[in-house]
């Protein structure tokens, strides 16, 4: 979940950055399940057909773990260990005439070669790995420094957002939100756009960076979306290229009054927002969504406000669609409406907080889409503090 305030810098040390993901327990410790399964079989079998040979394979198996230090240490135990099983008559019923036969000595040196071949390729791993972390230390700085964090109170409204990476190719998408304080009330936008990848993130700093520009000048929401959409049809005719409609962005914008009272929604093509009140939780879905951003010029005036009341105590939940696709393991939809009417009343950050863990907990393989979500509820005004009597004196 997104934590401080907007504009906060992040912090990561240069330790983190260069932390790289440890191995999995088991695979640390298949060298030794390896060795000790062949000292397992070595006393079933007949002296001529020692498993021992085996143990060339011990490096490679070490060089998925361990760096190349622990490779070259997994091979000079291997050696000794074959030479141990060659040439000790207490352990392999072999008199020590067999540790120089040919056989052996080939055998040494086949899996010195093999271990000098698994610190290679332990260090080439060591490499990539560290590549990788890089990548991903930079995608999420990326995404932290696209995807600020909203502010936990913006006049009445208190406010928590939530994102979460499908991060298992360590790209970054283009889910993004944003919450604003404007002359208007406060203007919210949540978005999803299509595709992953770097184009997917310059499409999505785009659409905020006008958001952010044009969300304290435009008058009611559909000029704000249809400056949005000018943005998105610039930046697509710039790309060009046979995919300039497949370029589109799903968005809700929601404007908020400070007084409250109401909410006006602009459907952009995107999953419709929930309202939570009283425990009582419905869709705010009129039926009369616009297109998505960069494809509103296939209809002639695509934009329609909706309004719905908004009172003291009311939550507004908006989200991208990895929520209600993610999908558990007979392949069914997550239940978000179900889900969240089950909970009863929690404050945002409980409610995003047990979402994120539902969502875990209910798709086995792990997300397979980013996913976002901003909740914003409106606040009881507070009895404003009676004026101080005076007294004159007689």
């Amino acid at each position: 979940m997104s934590q401080g305030s907007a504009g906060q810098e992040p912090d990561v040390s240069a330790e983190q950055r260069a932390r790289l993901p440890a191995p999995p327990l088991w695979l640390r410790w298949l060298p030794l399940l390896y060795v000790a399964a062949l000292l397992a079989l070595e006393p079933l079998t007949p002296v001529q057909w020692p498993v021992s040979f085996a143990l060339i394979a011990v490096p490679l198996v070490a060089a998925f773990a361990y760096g190349p230090v622990g490779v070259a240490a997994a091979t000079l135990f291997a050696i000794a260990l074959e030479g141990v099983l060659a040439g000790t008559p207490c352990c392999a019923g072999r008199s020590v005439g067999y540790l120089w036969d040919r056989h052996y000595v080939a055998s040494y040196i086949c899996t010195a070669l093999v271990g000098a071949l698994g610190t290679v390729l332990a260090a080439h791993r060591i490499r990539r790995e560290r590549t990788l972390a890089d990548v991903r230390f930079v995608a999420e700085i990326a995404q932290r420094v696209l995807l600020r964090p909203v502010p936990h109170r913006i006049g009445h409204l208190q406010l928590e957002s939530l994102y979460l990476s499908a991060a298992a190719q360590a790209q970054i998408g283009g889910d993004l939100f944003e919450a604003v304080p404007t002359g208007y009330g406060v203007r919210l936008l949540i978005g999803d756009v299509r595709g992953k990848g770097l184009l997917a993130v310059e499409t999505a700093a785009t659409l905020l960076g006008a958001f952010r520009e044009a969300a304290y000048e435009e008058p009611d929401l559909p000029s704000l979306a249809t400056r949005l959409e000018t943005s998105m049809l610039r930046r697509a005719e710039r790309l060009g290229g046979d995919e300039t409609g497949e370029r589109f962005v799903t968005a809700v914008f929601a404007e908020i009054p400070a007084d409250g009272g109401l909410v006006y929604l602009v459907n952009c093509g995107h999953p419709p927002p929930l309202c939570l009140r009283a425990g009582q939780v419905r869709e705010l879905d009129s039926g009369r969504s616009a297109p998505p951003l960069n494809l509103g010029m296939l209809v002639q005036d695509p934009y329609h406000v909706d309004v719905y009341p908004f009172w003291p105590g009311d939550q507004l939940l908006l989200y991208t669609d990895g929520v209600t696709e993610t999908r558990d393991a007979s392949g069914t939809f997550y239940p978000l409406l179900e889900r969240v009417r089950s909970w009863g009343v929690l404050p945002p950050k409980e409610l995003l907080a047990r979402l994120h863990d539902d969502l875990l907990a209910y798709s086995p393989r792990g997300l397979q889409d980013d996913t976002a979500a901003l909740a914003v509820c409106l606040l009881p005004r507070e009895p404003s503090a009676p004026a101080p009597t005076t007294t004159s004196a007689e």
